[in-house]
């Protein structure tokens, strides 16, 4: 226990005020995997299937950690992001097939957030979306270019807070508990390519590949703040670095998954039992929230989407450019200034241009969302694989290569992933969603 100098024990608020003020880049990089595509996924999973889905909170919520204390500890140890492991590791085909895997799935899962975003605000505004999502691209840009993630997170973290609104809805909403817990607690599977398609995309949007590269990178970017810009002063870790950045992790994922399970437990109880099993636009999906905001629920919604679309945008970007910059050997770093790092901002630049531009083709933004999470879903197992084998190498990670525990956790999500991946393009073959 943390002492004061008289040895009294400090007060519950002063430790839990310290406790948060020493969390980083897990909690962070937890916040952020609530994005626009999570939230819409998890909003149409609800109010398709009802309770049934809740189960996959409660088992993905190990998975995740892991694999992204996994991606942590990689990045603790050796001193380099993901890809900068991977191009010392492995062949060129290995490395440049895991940035292509992260680059296709991060430039969709863009445009899908920008597209949410803008439909949110058309929603509240009556201003097309097709005007705010230029102007999203723009503000996130300029904010990456000329200040640093550090900045727009301490601002935008707070409005994702909004989200837990879920969490008091889904008491007002006098849901089944009984069917919740039974829900909770009791997996169920259905043997079909819409359901199937849900729980890929449910796993994909909660165990993302941009997360991986993201977390590495971001443990990295902590020893350059400490002063440790050289890579013989990065490498290693010591048992208490590792043991804060598990407290970190495992903060930063259930704040998450406890999110997440709210807006299906919700989304279940409002639109689901209601009949309203099929969500097509930002409006139905804000409906959830009528109970607790009554007209004010189109604006609620809007906050914690367009909050949450600010935070997690530039990590989609920035996981891309971290990637291809440590592949290729350029500087990397978003604490970088423009000028001294052109190459890694012209990959920020593009992937969100890219994301931009896919917007003008017409798509329907919650399937867009829905899609994306599904896309991510497909593509984790190959990337989920590579970190397990990199963070059980001794000759990558000496004596800190992964615990039991942490590599029984690997092989059933890489085994799980894969399973349902397979599963649903089998069954999508049979007949389409």
């Amino acid at each position: 226990m943390k002492v004061n100098e008289t040895d009294t024990p400090l007060p519950l608020h002063r430790r839990a005020r310290d406790f948060f003020a020493n969390l980083g880049p897990g909690l962070i990089t937890g916040a952020a995997d609530d994005d626009p595509s999570g939230i819409s996924t998890y909003s149409v999973t609800g109010a398709s299937f009802g309770y049934a889905p809740l189960w996959t909170m409660v088992f993905s919520f190990p998975l995740m950690t892991a694999v992204q204390m996994m991606c942590a500890r990689l990045g603790m140890v050796t001193g380099r992001g993901l890809a900068g492991v991977v191009r010392r590791r492995y062949p060129r085909w290995v490395l440049w097939g895991a940035c292509a895997i992260l680059v296709v799935a991060n430039t969709v899962n863009i445009a899908a957030d920008l597209a949410g975003m803008g439909e949110s605000m058309q929603l509240v505004t009556k201003i097309p979306s097709l005007v705010w999502t230029p102007l999203f691209t723009v503000t996130i840009v300029s904010l990456l270019f000329w200040s640093s993630y550090r900045q727009i997170a301490k601002i935008f973290k707070w409005l994702t807070l909004v989200l837990f609104a879920y969490v008091i809805d889904a008491f007002l909403a006098h849901p089944d508990w009984g069917a919740v817990l039974r829900a909770t607690f009791i997996p169920h599977v259905e043997w079909s390519a819409k359901y199937m398609a849900a729980l890929v995309g449910i796993l994909g949007t909660t165990i993302s590949p941009y997360l991986f590269f993201w977390q590495a990178a971001q443990e990295v970017e902590e020893e350059r703040a400490l002063g440790r810009t050289k890579l013989i002063h990065r490498k290693g870790a010591t048992d208490e670095e590792l043991a804060h950045s598990r407290t970190d992790i495992t903060t930063g994922m259930f704040f998450s998954n406890i999110v997440a399970y709210f807006i299906i437990l919700t989304t279940a109880a409002t639109l689901n039992v209601h009949g309203h099993t099929t969500v097509t636009t930002a409006k139905e999906a804000a409906e959830a929230l009528r109970p607790l905001a009554g007209e004010g629920a189109y604006l609620l919604f809007t906050l914690g989407l367009v909050g949450a679309g600010m935070l997690g945008v530039p990590v989609l970007a920035g996981s891309s450019a971290y990637a291809l910059g440590e592949a290729a050997g350029w500087r990397s770093s978003l604490n970088h200034k423009l000028l001294t790092a052109k190459k890694f901002y012209a990959v920020v630049g593009t992937s969100m241009t890219l994301g931009m531009t896919m917007n003008l083709f017409g798509f329907n933004a919650v399937a867009m969302l829905f899609w994306s999470a599904v896309l991510n879903g497909l593509l984790a197992p190959p990337l989920i694989l590579l970190v397990l084998l990199l963070t059980n190498d001794r000759k990558v990670m000496g004596e800190h290569v992964n615990k039991p525990l942490l590599r029984v956790l690997g092989w059933i999500t890489v085994v799980a992933m894969g399973f349902c991946a397979v599963a649903f393009i089998a069954l999508w073959a049979l007949g389409p969603v």
